[in-house]
């Protein structure tokens, strides 16, 4: 349970408060690189409170601009990208993509105001299927060195989702493994397997689902680590194996954890402030052995959300729960889609989570440690320090420890240590099942 104050601090995210100026000291997801496509049109973006104009000049670069003009305000989505920059169509000033106005064409000839104008600027990275900017203040730090971000376009896949709360209770639905036994449950996978991918467990014939429903209580232990937690979940399937999941709480809106490829590749979910009360939900997937079958995420999101990204199930549908469907094929009644089982979990919760309110279980570990870090964290940059997992130099930038596992392992394997060593994992391999 946190206290008030400490859920304000978490939850407040707009320009001036503590928790923004957390969020922008790292990169944020700002759009999908498919919204901004070459000779594409300017996109207004919300993002932490800011309104914002993000555009490709006719040379390629990226610009993110505040989005109301600095002479008389105009929304600058509606301009034209010509020479060099975006221009204004109310009064024709021009601007560059790190907000230097190039021409003023109402001064008279020989002015220099234009060069006392600085227009609200932020750097901008595409990598991985996203675009991603920086937001604070002084010399952006490294764009992290994911594994997710760093693959071949062909076995990556990029989406988002909008979510009508706030930033926080979104992400904290990723490190709760426990859940996973009882929102996304299925009685009858087969019925919903038609052109869906395969969820077949590692060292078992079994599919994930099959096994979050052997062990509903699972051994949950929670390390501290440089980028911010690994979380293990284990759950005892027989007498003499276990089901490990190791999923990750990232520093500060991210976490990474087992998906569609199982432990070949893992999946990512982003949570981005647009303001308090609602996210952009980044999702993230790669196979790191080949292609991803990208066609058929993409069926599967199509059938449940808008062209523009925004759930067909919401509150004021009451999700389209099915309660004939509860009876016989899933656990909620709201379909196959986990996706949508989640945004129905963290949007019920209030535009704001009350967490003077809650109270937190055994199996919330997870949850109660990312908080702390986080508090901590924007105790950092309050006292003009770096928080954690900002990455100011390049030998820093790598990942080899940020792992993902699920798979069935022996219980004579020690479910901690045992994904550290390559000799490890060939015995694994060997181990009789």
């Amino acid at each position: 349970m946190l206290t008030k104050e400490q859920n304000e601090l978490l939850t407040r995210t707009g320009p001036g408060t503590p928790g923004g100026a957390l969020l922008r000291r790292y990169w944020q997801p700002v759009a999908l690189a498919e919204e901004l496509p070459p000779d594409g049109p300017p996109l207004p973006v919300r993002v932490l409170g800011e309104d914002l104009v993000l555009f490709r000049d006719e040379y390629g670069r990226l610009g993110l601009l505040g989005l109301h003009c600095s002479h008389r305000g105009a929304d600058l989505s509606y301009g034209r990208i010509e020479h060099g920059g975006l221009r204004c169509l109310y009064h024709g000033w021009l601007f560059d993509v790190q907000g230097r106005c190039l021409e003023q064409p109402g001064e008279p000839a020989g002015s220099t105001f234009k060069e006392r104008i600085r227009h609200p600027a932020y750097p901008c990275r595409e990598i991985g299927g996203l675009i991603l900017a920086y937001l604070g203040p002084g010399e952006p730090p490294e764009v992290p060195a994911y594994e997710f971000l760093q693959v071949p376009a062909e076995q990556r896949w990029a989406t988002k989702l909008w979510q009508a709360c706030n930033y926080l209770q979104g992400n904290e639905g990723n490190i709760d493994p426990q859940h996973l036994s009882f929102l996304h449950r299925q009685f009858d996978e087969t019925s919903w397997q038609q052109g869906r991918l395969s969820r077949t467990v590692a060292g078992s014939d079994a599919s994930s689902m099959a096994l979050y429903q052997r062990d509903v209580a699972p051994t949950i232990e929670v390390e501290e680590t440089d980028y911010g937690l690994r979380i293990y979940s284990v759950r005892r399937i027989s007498a003499s194996e276990h089901y490990v999941r190791i999923s990750n709480f990232i520093l500060p809106n991210l976490s990474a954890f087992p998906g569609r490829t199982e432990a070949d590749g893992y999946q990512v979910h982003w949570h981005v402030p647009v303001d308090d009360t609602h996210h952009w939900k980044y999702i993230l997937a790669f196979r790191r052995s080949g292609p991803i079958e990208r066609e058929i995420l993409q069926q599967e999101m199509a059938a449940e959300v808008t062209a523009d990204y925004r759930p067909i199930r919401t509150a004021a549908n009451r999700y389209l729960q099915d309660r004939e469907e509860m009876r016989s094929r899933t656990f909620s009644g709201m379909g196959p889609n986990f996706q949508l089982h989640d945004t129905f979990a963290t949007e019920s919760q209030g535009p704001i989570q009350d967490r003077t309110k809650e109270h937190l279980g055994a199996t919330d570990l997870a949850i109660a440690m990312a908080r702390q870090q986080l508090l901590r964290a924007i105790r950092d940059v309050q006292e003009g320090r770096d928080p954690p997992h900002v990455i100011r130099h390049a030998a820093a930038n790598r990942f080899d420890h940020l792992v993902v596992r699920a798979e069935v392992v022996p219980q004579t394997v020690d479910w901690r240590t045992y994904w550290r060593a390559p000799a490890i994992q060939e015995q694994l391999a060997d181990t009789p099942r």
